[in-house]
């Protein structure tokens, strides 16, 4: 059985990974391209990548692998030769079943030890390739602020050769705005021989410059200055194409480079920090807003026994009030109202920088238990691809691919709004997280017994069967 399910599992995986791949080029497609990227870089990103997705790799490989090799041994009748001599579908599952239980243990570990570093190399090469410099590269019509200092466009440019047409070129190294403009018919732009320069030969065009001051501000009320010329130069110093490298531990503390341990105490250290703003706020509002206490800055002498007596009094102050004259209680209610309304601002600050909290502390614990449900995830699957397969009795990469794709896909639509739900607050994290988990578990228990009770409820010949008898086709 093991060997049976060793090849399609290898190969399932396998093209898992390659989809999963590609899915990944084309969403960062734009940011790899024209970037002067050697190979290795490539590949070195690549690697990464492919480290993060080998848990949903293994999730598909082996729900497509079960029924692959259930629907071999159903289709060419093996199942029937086993269960006729007394073995039942579980004890069959079984050496399987234990590899699967291999197979999460595998993924858990790579999960929490493995991918939050390789996430953390990712994530740092990415930065640096978006910040790395873009090959020269004009579009027609378009400015283009590549060069440093300049920006430029032109109308068209040649098929055949380097030459550009109806050209403008904004000059802000003195950055005043645009204050220097050159226009040209035509230019010709080449690289110098040392591959550090670009060098831009104008012809037939004019220059209109602003008149500076010597502090580099524009003249008021000064004319500009006008310069024609049949060929102008220019010459522009190219960027270096190396690749700086960032620090990594710049990025040690997000939640998708640290393990399940270092994410549980960054949790409790964060709820500590949250409940320390809270109680901040309280004091706040109960010093300064609702009893003007004293300040900080200020000594509190003890009280003599005639002030702890007044202290102990208790004062209507309704009465204290309707005593005072009307100027009084008017500035007393400016006084009341501005006090409220600072309380209100206070508190909805507060409430938003508390939300905003409990959403950054959602992403972590949304992570760590990511890490279990990808893992337990190939167990689950194992138990709904090899009933399925036991079922379905049809091998080979048709019928197979159909069905878990399908289950595959309900999984992740799931998963997605239960992760959704959870960072927005509107389920508890574990509820959200595992919600998927807990419906594909009851499927594969419920697959599980219809298939040691040989019930065909997902075979396509008993669906054909029931269609012919309904509408009266066919003997």
């Amino acid at each position: 059985m093991i060997r049976s399910y060793i090849g399609p599992l290898v190969m399932t995986v396998c093209l898992a990974m390659i989809i999963l791949i590609l899915q990944f080029v084309w969403k960062y497609i734009d940011e790899l391209v024209g970037k002067g990227l050697s190979w290795s870089v490539i590949v070195e990103l690549l690697s990464y990548v492919s480290a993060s997705l080998i848990p949903m790799a293994l999730i598909l490989g082996v729900l497509l692998a079960s029924i692959m090799t259930f629907g071999n041994l159903g289709e060419h009748s093996e199942l029937n030769a086993l269960k006729s001599s007394g073995i039942s579908l579980t004890r069959i599952m079984a050496p399987l079943f234990y590899m699967a239980i291999a197979i999460v243990i595998g993924a858990f570990l790579l999960s929490n030890y493995t991918i939050p570093k390789t996430n953390m190399k990712f994530y740092t090469l990415l930065l640096d390739i978006r910040n790395a410099r873009p090959e020269f590269d004009i579009k027609e019509g378009q400015f283009y602020n590549g060069l440093e200092g300049y920006s430029m466009k032109i109308g068209r440019r040649s098929k055949n050769s380097q030459m550009l047409y109806d050209l403008m070129i904004y000059d802000h190294t003195a950055k005043v705005g645009n204050a220097s403009v050159t226009i040209a018919d035509s230019g010709y732009l080449v690289q110098t021989e040392d591959k550090r320069n670009l060098m831009l030969t104008l012809y037939n065009g004019y220059g209109y410059s602003e008149q500076l001051d010597d502090n580099l501000r524009i003249k008021k009320n000064k004319p500009f200055r006008r310069d024609q010329f049949a060929m102008q130069q220019f010459l522009f110093k190219i960027p270096s194409s190396e690749l700086n490298r960032t620090k990594e531990d710049l990025f040690k503390d997000n939640y998708k480079r640290l393990n399940m341990a270092e994410i549980s105490k960054y949790v409790s250290d964060f709820k500590v920090t949250m409940t320390k703003k809270r109680d901040r706020v309280t004091k706040e509002l109960l010093r300064n807003q609702y009893f003007k206490m004293a300040d900080k800055k200020d000594t509190i002498t003890p009280l003599n026994d005639h002030q702890k007596k007044l202290a102990t009094l208790r004062i209507n102050t309704q009465n204290v009030y309707d005593s005072l004259p009307l100027s009084e209680k008017s500035k007393i209610l400016d006084v009341a109202l501005g006090l409220a309304r600072t309380s209100q601002t206070m508190i909805k600050t507060a409430a938003e920088i508390y939300s905003n909290d409990q959403a950054f502390m959602y992403r972590y614990q949304i992570e760590w238990h990511r890490k279990l449900t990808l893992s337990l995830a190939c167990l689950i699957f194992f138990m709904i691809g090899a009933p399925l397969g036991a079922i379905i009795r049809k091998g080979g990469l048709g019928t197979p691919v159909v069905v878990s794709t399908m289950f595959f896909i309900f999984y992740h639509i799931v998963s997605l709004a239960g992760e959704k739900y959870a960072k927005a607050g509107m389920l508890p994290v574990w509820l959200g997280m595992w919600g998927s988990t807990f419906i594909l578990l009851i499927i594969g228990i419920y697959l599980t017994i219809k298939s040691t009770r040989d019930s065909a409820i997902l075979s396509v010949d008993t669906y054909l069967v029931a269609i012919r008898k309904f509408f009266r086709i066919g003997p």
